[in-house]
C-alpha cells in the first residue's frame, strides 16, 4: 500500500505556461508524488484538445528530471472523485493574485465538505510568472505575437501553428 504524500495538480492547462511548470516543480519539492491532471470541462471551449494538452505537458516536462514520482493524466467530472481514484492526500492549486483566491477558496471548501480528509494547498508561482495566464497567452498569440519566454517551446510551436505570425 502506498504511504507517501500524493498531490494532484488540476487544471485545463489550455495552454500550459511557465507559471504552471513552476508550480509543478514547487509541488515536487513538497510532495512524494505529483499527478498533473488535465481537465476536460464541457462548459469551457478549449483551444487544444485534451490529447494535445497531455502531449505538450509530457514534452515540456520530459527534460526537467521530474522522475517516477510524476505523472500526467486526464479527467472529467469532479476533482474530488479523481483525488479518490488516485489515492491522493492533497489538491494543489496555483494562485497568482488575490483575484484567483476567492474562486479557489470556495472550491477548496466544497472539496473539504465532500471529502474532509483531503487538503488543498495554494502555491504561488515565481513572481516573474504572476502576470501570465492561459487566457492572456491565447489572446496575445491570436494576434500573431510571440509568447516566447512565457510558455515552453513546444507550446510556442503549437500556438504558432494555430495562430501564424502576421
Amino acid at each position: 500500500m502506498y504511504m507517501g504524500k500524493r498531490a494532484v495538480y488540476t487544471g485545463m492547462f489550455d495552454p500550459l505556461h511557465n507559471g504552471h511548470l513552476d508550480v509543478i516543480q514547487r509541488s515536487l519539492q513538497i510532495f512524494d508524488d505529483v499527478i498533473v491532471a488535465v481537465g476536460a470541462n464541457p462548459s469551457k471551449t478549449a483551444l487544444f484538445s485534451v490529447e494535445e494538452r497531455l502531449e505538450m505537458i509530457d514534452e515540456a516536462t520530459a527534460n526537467l528530471g521530474l522522475g517516477a514520482n510524476f505523472r500526467i493524466v486526464s479527467f472529467d467530472g469532479l476533482v474530488i472523485d479523481l483525488v479518490s481514484r488516485e489515492r491522493a492526500d492533497c489538491i494543489v492549486r496555483g494562485i497568482r493574485a488575490v483575484s484567483d483566491f476567492e474562486y479557489e477558496f470556495a472550491m477548496a471548501l466544497m472539496n473539504r465538505k465532500l471529502r474532509p480528509t483531503v487538503e488543498t494547498v495554494f502555491l504561488m508561482p515565481h513572481e516573474k510568472y504572476t502576470y501570465i495566464s492561459s487566457r492572456l497567452i491565447k489572446e496575445v498569440a491570436s494576434f500573431g505575437t510571440s509568447v516566447a519566454g512565457m510558455v515552453p517551446p513546444i507550446v510556442e510551436k503549437r500556438l504558432t501553428e494555430k495562430f501564424p505570425p502576421r
